[in-house]
């Protein structure tokens, strides 16, 4: 584990989250306050800074802009990002914006199109909880991946908290890498994404090799990623599901 010295994260959502993430190592949640500790929550915690853009701004200047022939979504993504991106070192800010971000991007209405009827409203509040807590992980330009949670391996710390057969883990994730198949939903995430100053990167090719994600800056190196989140997942992964219940009940 590689850690900066920090002080508590501390946190208040419109959502009160799931008791049961306090199953993880140095996370606390007691309503709508989340409190975490960095040296217990991060197997690698090396940067305290992230980017964000204010995300009335981008619902109100983005998301209803369409791509052309001349100006795909990913490089207006980009372009906003640049012009209102923002650097902060407020993990609160960070979580807060993310939690804006994954309620849009995981609202109810989506559950009709989905075309799995196993996913319920429930399920969806899962995937916001989840993805929001994903928000302080981090990858540099380089492509070093610099801050690492226990939600990078989003099915295996859904599987934990949520208490989730494999089957039921597997059809969340399907539902988190949906974007990947959904061109609508694609096109979404990535406009949502740039309040986060990036884009959502899978580092796996879902189900069969669950290694969750990240939302990773434009121009980042892929290479160095795709390397450096293979020489630690495994031991990493096998460590978030050592926190599983055996007997929920």
């Amino acid at each position: 584990m590689t850690t900066i010295e920090t002080t508590a994260i501390t946190v208040e959502l419109p959502e009160a989250f799931d008791t049961r993430w306090s199953r993880l190592p140095g996370i606390q949640v007691d309503g709508w306050r989340i409190t975490i500790d960095p040296a217990e929550y991060f197997f690698r915690f090396e940067s305290h800074t992230w980017l964000v853009a204010d995300w009335e701004l981008v619902k109100s200047q983005l998301m209803d802009v369409q791509e052309t022939a001349e100006s795909a979504v990913e490089q207006l993504a980009l372009d906003f990002i640049k012009a209102h991106g923002e650097p902060t070192s407020d993990a609160a800010r960070v979580l807060a914006t993310a939690y804006e971000v994954y309620a849009y991007l995981f609202r109810d209405e989506h559950l009709a199109g989905l075309g799995l009827s196993q996913i319920t409203a429930e399920h969806l509040r899962m995937l916001r909880e989840a993805a929001t807590l994903m928000a302080l992980n981090k990858v540099e330009l380089d492509g070093h991946i610099s801050n690492v949670g226990p939600c990078w391996f989003f099915p295996a710390a859904t599987s934990v908290v949520f208490d989730l057969d494999e089957e039921m883990g597997g059809l969340l994730d399907e539902v988190y890498h949906g974007g990947w198949f959904n061109e609508h939903r694609r096109i979404e995430s990535i406009k949502a994404h740039t309040a986060l100053g990036g884009r959502l990167v899978h580092g796996c090719q879902s189900v069969p090799d669950q290694s969750g994600g990240v939302v990773a800056p434009y121009g980042a190196s892929m290479a160095t990623f795709r390397d450096d989140l293979a020489a630690f997942k495994a031991g990493w992964i096998e460590q978030v599901y050592a926190h599983r219940v055996t007997d929920p009940a």
